[in-house]
């Protein structure tokens, strides 16, 4: 998925001066690239749906009843209320570690919009966690399609790059690895909240692989946990320090 950035937009704009641009539907727009357009008065023409909906399983309906569960095997008229959809038409109980991994992407996604909403006006940050926010839907997605997911990026860079800067803070950001201390201010103790999230998601996702994650998500969520180890560490280094509406 491509995504369009509020700087990739300032800089084409400030060359162009164009007031349309068309956009084809696979193009994830940043909250901070809307602002800018409606700032600077350019119309952002997306020639069908985004893909910013929830990713959703097709349901096929079959001769012999519509549902299948996928333990037992039994087949049924109706969906149970207490079972849900893995793939497909195979149902599974809401228990199942993997109902209960989605769970967890499903709150990891909250968490981030809540701090874009109250940090929407730090457009570094903002572009930041929408990055963050992107890999999330994409594992997801990944999972609830049953496809290996993708080499992802991630905050502009490639997953091993990022699993490199986060084991090397001192060479990164001059700094040894921090204990979060209050004093460090509410943006970067979220942050940290967020990680331990991330880390809640990639134990969850242990132990609904534990035959073999062909998937990739385990090793997606590790590189997820760098990568806002990263954010974290930049908070405190003053990287988004400057930008309205930064905070304490």
């Amino acid at each position: 998925m491509k995504v369009l950035t509020e700087g990739d937009l300032r800089r084409i704009h400030l060359k162009e001066h164009r007031k349309e641009w068309v956009l084809s539907k696979d193009i994830f727009i940043t909250p901070a690239a809307r602002e800018y357009a409606k700032e600077q008065g350019i119309h952002l023409n997306v020639k069908a749906k985004s893909n910013q909906e929830m990713t959703q399983v097709p349901i096929v309906k079959k001769e012999n009843g519509t549902f299948k569960d996928a333990v037992t095997g039994a087949i049924y008229a109706e969906k149970p209320e207490e079972m849900t959809h893995m793939q497909d038409n195979l149902l599974v109980s809401k228990t199942h570690p993997r109902i209960a991994l989605r769970g967890r992407l499903d709150s990891l996604q909250a968490k981030i919009l809540l701090i874009q909403f109250e940090f929407k006006r730090n457009q570094r940050l903002m572009e930041d966690l929408e990055s963050v926010l992107l890999f999330v839907q994409k594992v997801l997605a990944a999972e609830v399609k049953n496809q290996p997911a993708e080499e992802l990026m991630l905050l502009g860079m490639r997953e091993e790059e990022i699993h490199r800067m986060s084991h090397n803070v001192q060479e990164a950001f001059g700094i040894n690895h921090t204990i979060p201390r209050l004093d460090m201010g509410r943006l970067a103790l979220l942050l940290n909240e967020l990680r331990t999230q991330v880390r809640e998601a990639e134990l969850q996702a242990v132990a609904a692989f534990q035959e073999g994650d062909v998937l990739g998500v385990v090793k997606r969520l590790n590189r997820l946990s760098s990568g806002v180890y990263v954010l974290f560490c930049r908070s405190i280094t003053g990287y988004y320090q400057g930008e309205e509406g930064c905070g304490t």
